[in-house]
């Protein structure tokens, strides 16, 4: 029901077609959007140790919905937009629950399983013994004399995972109600493999102000990094996009990206000092963490499907399709 009291305007046949002018306009704006929040890091000459760069890139998260709501706030007005992009569902958090739990525990079960096959295939050294690696980097941070061993403390790190995750939900959700939540539903016109393919390049492409400056692979050259990059998002990006598709909800995406997010640090706990990780072999970043996933998805796919529930919104291909922006007459704003 809407304020007036009037039932909202049901969801419309799936789009035979890509909205091509409302896709590029939504792309224009994130970004540009983050473009022009990361200037900062670029002008300060101090790039990722700028004071405040973690709110930056904070903001930065909040680019692709930023598009959203241009697009659909301004250059295409309709109603339903929050059922349509999996903001709200409507059987509420009952009809996607299940999946917000998978998406709440798998990363740190994915990260782990990269971790595992990362040591047996040699690109990772771990030291489970004395975690020496840990104890560098507590060194490193400055920490004083620890009132647990390192054991413990690299235990009770894996259990806040759990926990302290929760806190980047909604900051991913930034992210997810653009490219999973808005975007996704718009290209799966090409078809659910290309359009899921396609988010995840964009997605990989849009990281690009920070990657440049050395984020999240920094033994790597800028274009190495873009590419490395843009290789995770498309696999993430699937494993995010049958979540969404599956649930027909935006949210188990936002949980399992905030998660991801969450276990990033994962393999510095176990590593041993003096050998440097490398993010482009090790863990979820890592081609390790590539395998896993895809893994995962595979087996995903083959026990559950890629179809949503009869009424749940967003489906893939060979169901009724996806949950469009609801039909109504589009106009340009004025």
């Amino acid at each position: 029901m809407n304020r007036a009291g009037a039932p909202e305007a049901p969801p419309a046949a799936p789009p035979q077609r890509v909205d091509v002018v409302a896709v590029a306009v939504y792309l224009l704006v994130a970004f540009g959007a983050a473009w022009l929040v990361t200037l900062p890091l670029w002008t300060s000459g101090r790039g990722l140790q700028t004071p405040g760069a973690v709110f930056l890139m904070a903001a930065m998260m909040a680019a692709p919905t930023l598009g959203v709501l241009v697009v659909v706030g301004v250059l295409r007005r309709r109603p339903g937009t929050a059922h349509a992009t999996g903001l709200r569902s409507p059987g509420g958090i009952r009809s996607w629950w299940r999946w917000g739990l998978l998406a709440w525990l798998g990363p740190l079960v994915l990260a782990a399983a990269s971790v595992a096959l990362a040591a047996a295939v040699g690109v990772y050294q771990p030291d489970l013994e004395h975690f020496s690696g840990l104890a560098e980097t507590l060194r490193n941070q400055g920490a004083g004399a620890l009132p647990v061993s390192l054991g413990v403390l690299a235990a009770l790190q894996l259990a806040q995972v759990l926990v302290i995750g929760w806190v980047n939900v909604i900051p991913a959700l930034g992210e997810e109600w653009g490219w999973r939540g808005w975007l996704l539903p718009q290209l799966l016109p090409l078809g659910r493999w290309p359009a899921v393919l396609a988010v995840g390049v964009v997605w990989g492409l849009w990281h690009a102000p920070v990657l440049l400056l050395g984020y999240n692979y920094p033994l790597h050259s800028g274009p190495v990094r873009v590419l490395l990059m843009v290789g995770m998002c498309v696999v993430l990006g699937s494993l995010l996009g049958w979540l969404r598709l599956r649930s027909g909800s935006v949210w188990p995406a936002a949980i399992g990206h905030g998660f991801v997010n969450a276990v990033a640090g994962l393999p510095i706990l176990f590593s041993t000092a003096g050998v440097p990780v490398d993010n482009a072999t090790t863990g979820l970043l890592g081609w390790t963490g590539w395998v896993v996933m895809a893994l995962g998805l595979a087996v995903a796919g083959l026990v559950v499907g890629w179809r949503a529930d009869r009424g749940r919104g967003t489906n893939g291909p060979g169901g009724p399709g996806p949950a469009p922006l609801p039909a109504g007459p589009a106009r340009q704003a004025s």
